[in-house]
């Protein structure tokens, strides 16, 4: 059940929440967490449905920011999420319209449940400074998603300057089951030295970006990503060694295969990461993911391997820039 509010207030969407509790006999005392989700009108019903779906794990207070538009006149409406769907978890809809379309405070935070901890997810476009704002100077976690930005690679450099702990990026959360697997596979084989590591994919892809920091870093080995125009995210990892190949290589969306020195090619489970399955994660932890932060503060700067490059295949580059790119400019 949605209860509308038009043109409404803090203070009345508080009292229409205690009224719906007390009606329906639900108590708050077991919500975990405060998730706010800063959004625009047309693009919030995919927030407001992974943030339901996750919550199941853990019940949450959802508050979700939708900038309704800066030029209409200032008035604030609301929704409450009630009922089945969403376990134990609260849903709040603030549509804001003229100065209450920006993000702000002062809209959320007669809302948030007192002693929680707070995570800010901006579920399209990614503030300048995600630590910086309102919303996100108090949060415990911030959440972006550089790879629904119009220019990914230049995401990662806004993430990367301005940078502090308790960041952290959907693009990352992706790689969770490349790292796992890559790792497992390394363990599985003698102790030569990767000497080389090649990734396969969008070069794009903020993903693939984040993979060949986090290997380079990892590994200390020059890394190359290859562009593939019909992949969208990655689909192959090569880690060269003098003693043989590990090859991790995805041609669909689901399974994987798994190539090692001495062994038979074995078919894993892969599948591309979710919406869902993303938010889950990092739903789960709310201290600082301290991996992300090295391999995100690394891109472009010293600690990169002299060597990590982007070669581009299969479209033109510009004159000069064909046989390779830095993989992020500083």
């Amino acid at each position: 059940m949605i209860v509308e509010l038009p043109g409404t207030t803090t203070t009345k969407i508080s009292k229409k929440i205690v009224s719906l509790r007390e009606r329906g006999g639900v108590t708050a005392l077991g919500r975990v967490l405060n998730l706010v989700i800063i959004t625009q009108k047309g693009q919030e019903e995919e927030a407001i449905t992974a943030a339901k779906d996750a919550s199941q794990e853990r019940p949450v207070r959802i508050i979700v920011l939708v900038d309704a538009g800066a030029e209409a006149p200032n008035r604030l409406d609301a929704q409450i999420h009630v009922g089945d769907g969403i376990g134990g978890s609260e849903v709040i809809v603030l549509y804001g319209y003229g100065e209450l379309a920006e993000e702000s405070l002062s809209l959320v935070s007669a809302l948030l449940l007192p002693d929680a901890p707070i995570v800010a997810w901006w579920s399209h476009r990614a503030p300048k400074n995600a630590s910086e704002t309102s919303i996100g100077r108090i949060a415990h976690r911030r959440i972006t998603d550089s790879a629904k930005q119009d220019e990914p690679q230049t995401a990662l450099k806004v993430i990367r300057d301005t940078y502090r702990p308790g960041d952290t990026d959907l693009a990352w959360t992706r790689l969770t089951n490349w790292r796992i697997q890559l790792a497992a596979a390394l363990d599985q084989v003698d102790g030569a030295p990767v000497t080389a590591v090649t990734i396969e994919g969008a070069s794009e892809s903020p993903s693939a970006i984040l993979l060949a920091a986090w290997l380079t870093l990892t590994l200390d080995a020059p890394v190359t990503v290859v562009e593939d125009p019909a992949v969208a995210g990655i689909r192959c990892v090569r880690l060269s060694r003098a003693s043989g190949d590990i090859r991790l290589y995805r041609p669909g969306l689901t399974v994987a295969e798994l190539t090692q020195p001495g062994q038979p090619t074995q078919s894993i489970s892969l599948p591309r990461r979710t919406l869902l399955d993303c938010l889950t994660e990092e739903l789960r932890r709310l201290d600082p993911d301290r991996v992300f932060g090295e391999t995100v503060c690394s891109l472009g700067t010293s600690k990169m391997h002299p060597q990590m490059r982007l070669t581009l295949t299969g479209r033109a580059a510009p004159r000069g820039e064909r046989d390779s790119l830095p993989l992020i400019a500083k």
